[in-house]
């Protein structure tokens, strides 16, 4: 592991520089940052295979596991409903819909107009949909969002380390959006809950006791109730990571 104080990349080394001594000391990279130009750099320059652990824009390794957990759950990928609530325009959800569209499933964003992905991603979905079947939705009416779903998706409503003012923006926007019993109730009987973690849904952390204090809500974008319920497949989708993790390595590095 090599954190920010551990390099000089971008400070007094460029990326790609550092990147070509990376090639030459490990097999594999994985980046998890905040710019897909660096990811991209690093690939571009290392001659290594390169993963993309998260940035500010995509978070595929997240999918991964999200895609092993619906048809471990599911049974099937073709055709399953996967409905995101909340930001969606934020780096899982735009992976998300990346993933379903490349898999067959439909995809369906269920967020305020303003927070809907960006309409290049959503076209080039809709595309790579036409030869998989998958079927892409933008609604901000949350009962025919939820309609039919057969996996619900949600995420933190903002990101840590911004300001208040974020937060207060935020939650008053997305509060409608919390998935609570209510949408499970109403997407299919069965639906599965899906979450990418951490999930701010009681007051057992630092973070959660001090958005109690600040706004008064002790739950966030899911009840703790969906969260501990048996729909909840969270910590399933967790352990998921480390599989898919492994298969990516094995099928880039083989």
């Amino acid at each position: 592991y090599i954190g920010p104080s551990g390099s000089q990349m971008g400070k007094k080394e460029s990326i790609r520089d550092t990147a070509r001594v990376l090639g030459r000391l490990y097999d594999g990279i994985e980046y998890r940052g905040f710019s897909q130009e660096i990811v991209n750099e690093l690939s571009e320059f290392s001659k290594v295979p390169v993963w993309n652990g998260l940035t500010d824009e995509f978070h595929p390794t997240q999918v991964l596991a999200d895609l092993l957990t619906i048809e471990e759950k599911i049974g099937r990928l073709k055709g399953v409903n996967c409905v995101y609530m909340g930001d969606a325009r934020n780096n899982v959800a735009n992976s998300l819909m990346i993933g379903c569209a490349k898999m067959g499933l439909n995809f369906t964003a269920c967020a305020p107009k303003d927070l809907f992905p960006s309409k290049d991603l959503v076209d080039k979905c809709r595309e790579i949909g036409k030869e998989s079947g998958s079927i892409i939705t933008l609604t901000d009416d949350i009962y025919l969002g939820s309609k039919n779903a057969d996996v619900i998706y949600t995420d933190v409503w903002v990101s840590m380390g911004e300001p208040d003012e974020v937060w207060k923006e935020r939650i008053n926007k997305l509060k409608r959006y919390q998935v609570n019993v209510e949408v499970m109730e109403n997407a299919k009987e069965n639906a599965i809950f899906m979450h990418c973690l951490p999930a701010f849904h009681d007051l057992n952390t630092k973070v959660g006791k001090e958005i109690y204090e600040k706004f008064g809500i002790s739950e966030m974008e899911v009840t703790n109730e969906v969260f501990e319920s048996e729909n909840s497949v969270v910590f399933d989708e967790a352990e998921n990571r480390m599989h898919t993790i492994k298969a990516l390595i094995l099928a880039t590095l083989g």
